[in-house]
């Protein structure tokens, strides 16, 4: 088994309260590095877990887990966990997996889950839809769909994301998350492959050359598998596209640094929005290449 079989990686350090008196990571803590890294796999596909199940009609049971290992982790290795759905069976699904540091396997592993209909704990049929996504993934597809265009064409869903990230998580006042501008944005939102808007933006003309990026929202449990990137450039490349050199925003202060990772510069002081900490940003049109 090799890193490079798998498409899912998940990174993680080991933690001092991992290490046993061997001064090595005891070995039950192996099964949660891979029960760690499957929530991020589910990410990785754009699933939002929960709700999608309930949408099934079902959820994920641990039929059986096997370990074999090879060599030990310690204190502070930085290791990456591999994941990869090998097997779908009717109502089971088989996933194979490694932990890895750097190009060393340190453990193997099986992992067995079973759909199953949560009240009489019967299995179930994996729905085709879910087949087809965990198929659609380990073949390399893409697993979100960027739509771009106006808000009465995607409004009712960038609206439900948006009430959920900034008025309900956020708290922002109702009446100053929506506004006229709205209705004259270029607006983008992000589906996974269940139709379901994960991630949303819009696009306003700021001055001449120069549009205004706003409005950036993930569903929570996404967060930091790339959404925002995406929206992110497909918001600049609208930009582009109308002949604009640059954008502005204004960053929460919490997301300074993932706007900077992305070529942004800060301009000016911090200031206060709907009662959140912002600082204002640009970049070229250029900054974030499709």
């Amino acid at each position: 088994m090799k890193r490079q079989d798998f498409r899912f990686l998940h990174r993680l350090r080991v933690r001092w309260c991992e290490v046993d008196m061997q001064r090595i990571v005891f070995n039950s803590h192996y099964l949660m590095y891979f029960d760690t890294a499957m929530a991020d796999y589910w990410r990785a596909l754009a699933l939002v877990y929960e709700p999608t199940m309930e949408q099934f009609g079902g959820d994920l049971y641990v039929k059986k887990s096997t370990l074999e290992y090879h060599a030990s982790a310690r204190y502070d290795d930085s290791l990456e966990i591999g994941l990869k759905c090998s097997r779908l069976g009717n109502s089971s699904m088989q996933f194979m997996a490694g932990i890895f540091r750097g190009n060393d396997v340190l453990v193997t592993g099986e992992l067995l889950y079973v759909f199953a209909d949560p009240t009489a704990q019967s299995s179930k049929p994996i729905p085709p839809a879910l087949r087809e996504w965990l198929e659609a993934y380990e073949t390399g597809q893409e697993m979100i769909q960027l739509r771009c265009g106006s808000w009465s064409e995607l409004g009712e869903d960038a609206s439900r994301l948006r009430t959920e990230v900034f008025v309900k998580e956020q708290r922002v006042p109702k009446e100053m998350e929506w506004d006229e501008a709205d209705a004259t944005a270029t607006h983008a939102v992000a589906y996974n492959r269940l139709g379901q808007a994960v991630a949303t933006g819009r696009l306003l003309a700021h001055e001449p050359g120069v549009g205004r990026i706003g409005r950036m929202a993930a569903s929570r449990v996404l967060r930091g598998s790339g959404l925002g990137k995406s929206v992110l450039r497909t918001l600049m490349a609208a930009a582009r596209g109308r002949g604009e050199r640059e954008v502005v925003l204004h960053a929460q202060r919490s997301a300074e640094s993932f706007y900077a990772g992305l070529g942004f510069t800060v301009r000016g002081e911090p200031f206060e929005e709907a009662g959140i900490t912002h600082i204002e940003m640009s970049a070229s049109t250029d900054a974030v290449p499709g």
